[in-house]
């Protein structure tokens, strides 16, 4: 009786030490926050990025135009 008990103890002991997978959780969570500072990022500067890209636009059309 004792020995199961033991065996169950340090069975229970290596599942609660098991580090399997924690990895994959890390690489997870820092995912998660590169895209959460670049889907920020986008948002921020995407008005920007538009006013650059109308204003080459118009500089091309205007000096530029057949």
């Amino acid at each position: 009786m004792i020995d199961k008990l033991v065996v169950k103890l340090l069975t229970l002991k290596m599942w609660l030490s098991d580090e399997h997978g924690q990895d994959v959780t890390e690489y997870a969570l820092l995912t998660g926050g590169i895209a959460l500072i670049l889907v920020t990022a986008v948002g921020l500067f995407s008005g920007v990025v538009q006013t650059w890209f109308g204003d080459a636009a118009d500089y091309f059309t205007t000096n530029f135009a057949p």
